[in-house]
Formats: structure tokens, C-alpha cells, sequence
């Protein structure tokens, strides 16, 4: 017979909420406290929350908050009589939270988009901020692109999701114009959406980066 020391595994369970807590913005941290929350067997807890520890909360994009980003950027795409675009909202760690793509855009889109969200995640500021690193130092892009397994695409599009605290909460990756155009796009939907770019957030505290 397996016997669970409850106290023990609860206890057990308060420290790693208690070290999570310390790691709101990281990536794996909403992974880390599934995984915790997903051992009912060894962990007792009263259910899913989106709360964990007694201070920190998930900070994750909603699926509602990932279609008005998109939908607003198609209708201003339309609006400006843009080339068909592709968008794609994603959560911490680049998990796809929802995506689009406007009729007679070419191949490959989803994958561009991936890219420059995956670009804007992995080295904390905008794609195309990364685009600019790639150009001044070449080889530490070699590195993150051979760490990344070619997913990283350094090119203007991708910008980081705040919320109204600053904090990361995902990011979105929008395709089909010229880089700058795109990288627009993806500004006015994450602000349709009330929600904050790294621009939007450059005096509240945050780690942002502006520039290299």
C-alpha cells in the first residue's frame, strides 16, 4: 500500500509554489505549476486555481483576449488595404493560444509568424530588436539559432504581450507585409485588446527593452 505523508507532501508543495512565485514572468514557470497542480495522487490541493501561492497569479493570454488581437489586426490590414496577413497569439513558452490566416496568404505563414513570436520570447523584446542583434553580433545569433533548432526568425513582427501590470503574458507574431508593417499590426492588436506593448511599459518597473 502506497501511504502519502500529507502534511509532508503539502509542505512540499508550498515551496515550490513559493519558488515559482519568485519567477512570475519566466516561461516555464505556468508549465512548473501545472505539473505540480496535475500530481493529484502525491500533491493534495483543493483543484485547479489560477492562483498559486498565496500572492502570484498565472499570468497567462486568455483565448478571448488572443482573438481581438487578431481580429482587430485583420480589420485594420483591410482597412489599410494590406497584402493578406497571417497572426498568431501565443502563451510564455510559445504555445499556440490561437491563429489566422487571411485567405490567399502564401505558404509558410504560420511557421514566419512562430517564428518571430519565438524570437520575441526567447531574447525579451521585439522581433525586430532581434533582427538588429543578428546584425551586430552574428555569432551569438548563430548560437540561438542552433539552440532554438532554426525555430528563432529574427525579423520585424513579433512583440512581446504585457499586461496592465507589465508583465509578460504571451506574444504575437503577424506576417504578410513589409516587417514594419507587420510589427505595427501587431501593436494596434494588442492595444485593441487593452492590453500593453514593451513601449506601453518602458516606466513601470519591468524589465523592457527598447533597444540593444
Amino acid at each position: 500500500m502506497n501511504v502519502v505523508d500529507e502534511p509532508a507532501l503539502t509542505a512540499q508543495q508550498g515551496r515550490v509554489f513559493d519558488t515559482l512565485q519568485a519567477f512570475p514572468d519566466h516561461p516555464d514557470t505556468p508549465d512548473l505549476f501545472l505539473k505540480n497542480l496535475a500530481q493529484r495522487s502525491r500533491l493534495p490541493h483543493k483543484g485547479f486555481s489560477t492562483t498559486y501561492g498565496k500572492k502570484a497569479k498565472m499570468n497567462i493570454i486568455s483565448l478571448k483576449q488572443a482573438d481581438i488581437i487578431i481580429d482587430a489586426i485583420f480589420e485594420k490590414s483591410r482597412e489599410l488595404n494590406l497584402r493578406p496577413m497571417t497572426a498568431v497569439v501565443v502563451e510564455p513558452g510559445n504555445v499556440v493560444k490561437a491563429f489566422k490566416k487571411e485567405d490567399h496568404a502564401s505558404a509558410l505563414r504560420l511557421e514566419m509568424a512562430l517564428g518571430k513570436t519565438y524570437a520575441a520570447l526567447a531574447l525579451g523584446r521585439s522581433s525586430s530588436l532581434v533582427q538588429v542583434r543578428a546584425q551586430e553580433r552574428p555569432y551569438f545569433m548563430k548560437f540561438i539559432d542552433d539552440a532554438s533548432e532554426k525555430q528563432v526568425f529574427a525579423e520585424g513582427g513579433g512583440r512581446l504581450i504585457r499586461n496592465e501590470a507589465g508583465e509578460v503574458i504571451g506574444a504575437v507574431g503577424v506576417t504578410g507585409d513589409r516587417q514594419d508593417v507587420d510589427e505595427d499590426m501587431a501593436a494596434h492588436g494588442i492595444h485593441a485588446a487593452g492590453l500593453k506593448t514593451d513601449e506601453d511599459c518602458a516606466d513601470m518597473g519591468q524589465l523592457v527593452r527598447l533597444d540593444n
